[in-house]
């Protein structure tokens, strides 16, 4: 298991690790940038809690596939080199939320959802009712030589909230309901809420169409759905490199999760 999670954010480690050695496996942490690490010595590497690949892209992928190289790594180096760049959503070929790609051109919505097609955590990211000031910040972030994506801002997700549905080697493990991130009083990833939620038939149709277009062995796989205001569902994300998994949501999360990696290695 890698990580970068030098301040011990990451509450889901010690569940997970306690649940592998439940299952007779034997885990530990790695830092994925600690050039001492010896990943040939693993049966597997397993990514999770890499948050600082964002300004680092380039020499995460390259260390990803140097370990793919070794031992397995899962999620795989060309599911982690797509997945982390969000124009991925143009070729998943389900329906997701409308997304504008560029500065120029912008539709006329309400209101606005403007980031950056590679990033995290929503770094980067503005929520604006000011047509001008969303194409400002298209046009820096295009400036920038970064990919704009530009949505509308969906009031449903106030009410129904975002549901993430978690996936271990393809099979459903528990659901949950997201409070949206960019709410009135929240500020990005460290303020999001969930609970349980059992999604609707729609939804896991939905997501189990997304996971039939991914050929490549995967571990973990969390989909984020929200609605339309014709109450269609659609894609907001697909997580498949660092997804934070409420595993404390779900009792069998955990076990769930040790199974499946049983099962790939």
């Amino acid at each position: 298991m890698t990580f970068d999670d030098r301040d011990a954010h990451d509450d889901e480690r010690e569940p997970a690790l306690g649940a592998w050695r439940e299952a007779g496996l034997d885990g530990r942490a790695e830092s994925w940038d600690d050039p001492s690490v010896d990943w040939s010595a693993y049966d597997a590497v397993v990514v999770r809690s890499v948050w600082d690949y964002v300004d680092r892209r380039a020499e995460f992928l390259a260390w990803a596939r140097q370990v793919e190289s070794r031992t397995l790594l899962l999620n795989p180096a060309s599911v982690l080199e797509s997945n982390t760049d969000k124009t991925y959503l143009r070729d998943l070929g389900v329906p997701i939320v409308p997304t504008h790609w560029s500065a120029e051109g912008l539709p006329v919505w309400p209101e606005y959802v403007v980031k950056p097609a590679i990033s995290a955590g929503a770094r980067d990211t503005i929520r604006t009712t000011d047509r001008a000031r969303a194409e400002a910040h298209a046009a820096a972030l295009q400036a920038a030589g970064r990919t704009p994506m530009v949505q509308p801002y969906l009031d449903m997700v106030e009410s129904e909230g975002e549901t993430s549905l978690l996936y271990f080697n393809r099979r459903f493990s528990h659901a949950v309901r997201r409070t949206p991130m960019l709410s009135p009083g929240r500020a990005g990833a460290d303020h999001v809420r969930a609970e349980p939620r059992t999604p609707a038939p729609d939804q896991v149709e939905l997501a189990e169409k997304v996971l039939a277009a991914i050929p490549q062995a995967l571990l973990y796989a969390r989909i984020d759905l929200v609605r339309l205001p014709d109450g269609s569902p659609v894609v907001i994300e697909v997580e498949l490199t660092e997804p934070y998994l409420f595993l404390r949501y779900e009792p069998r999360a955990a076990g769930n999760l040790a199974r499946a990696l049983r099962e790939l290695v």
